[in-house]
């Protein structure tokens, strides 16, 4: 089955999907290893800092992140969910943007409604684009997919600039255009989560991304609220930096990494999860002895 197919079969059935963030095609792969998860998550922010080293403020190509999003979806079986930030433009720039996902192999994508260049959603200063030129951006996304299971994810950014009330206004208008999920970014309590969930009856993402505006909750307490998938952008990458942050204080102190032994992956355990074994007997199958 195709992982669009996959995903859409995971949208119509009960239950909430989890969806970790992933910065690279090695985590992608820790993440499907792990098991019980349902999908992939690449989030812009985190693409910026692996590729880049720099802040999520719209720096990244459209080229640059369906590379990414291509490396990531060739490395699992798991359907990828990708950051598409703002489409890379109008709505015209939108119809090659979905193109060029589509054909790196992502199960769906999100848009969002800022003006480009765009922020990170828990940034301060952004601005948003008008609802008509947004519902013309879903449109053009609709209309560009091959793959009709390809899912369309509208994001609204507009809760930080032009309040709750008007959110859900466009976050309905984007239902309404044929967006196939609604991703509303930043609320800021529990009222305003459980607000979102009674409003909008169509299939809702939630982002929980720690030390922003929106507070942590559980898969369990988000699913029981109404939400279909749930992404958890930055933890994965987060929690790696802060080990190699922790790792390069005690090698400049010590000079040795003896000391987190424990805590560092294997030599043999990254071969598990590169796949090292299965390349090994394709060389028998493939590579002339002499």
């Amino acid at each position: 089955m195709k992982k669009t197919t996959r995903l859409r079969h995971l949208l119509a059935r009960p239950g909430i999907v989890v969806a970790p963030g992933a910065h690279d095609a090695s985590t992608a792969k820790i993440i499907e290893q792990t098991g019980g998860f349902q999908a992939v998550y690449m989030t812009g922010s985190v693409a910026a800092m692996s590729i880049l080293g720099e802040p999520d403020i719209g720096l990244l190509t459209m080229t640059e992140m369906v590379t990414h999003a291509h490396n990531m979806a060739s490395a699992v079986d798991l359907p990828v969910i990708a950051d598409a930030d703002t489409g890379y433009g109008n709505a015209l720039n939108v119809l090659r943007t979905v193109k060029e996902y589509e054909s790196a192999g992502v199960a769906g994508i999100h848009i969002e409604d800022q003006v480009a260049p765009k922020k990170c959603g828990h940034f301060e200063g952004k601005l948003v684009i008008s609802q008509n030129e947004m519902v013309g951006k879903i449109k053009a996304a609709l209309d560009a997919r091959t793959d009709p299971d390809f899912v369309i994810i509208a994001r609204t950014d507009s809760r930080a600039v032009l309040g709750l009330d008007t959110a859900i206004q466009r976050a309905l208008a984007y239902a309404e255009a044929g967006a196939d999920v609604i991703f509303v970014e930043a609320p800021q309590s529990l009222e305003e989560l459980q607000i979102i969930a009674r409003s909008i009856k169509v299939p809702l993402l939630v982002n929980m991304d720690e030390g922003t505006k929106t507070p942590l909750l559980t898969v369990q307490e988000l699913e029981k609220m109404g939400y279909k998938i749930v992404i958890f952008p930055r933890s994965a990458p987060c929690a790696a930096a802060k080990i190699i942050q922790e790792l390069m204080q005690l090698l400049k102190q010590t000079g040795t990494t003896k000391g987190f032994s424990d805590r560092i992956v294997t030599f043999e355990g990254r071969n598990l999860i590169t796949g090292l074994a299965k390349y090994r007997e394709l060389e028998k199958i493939y590579l002339a002895k002499e």
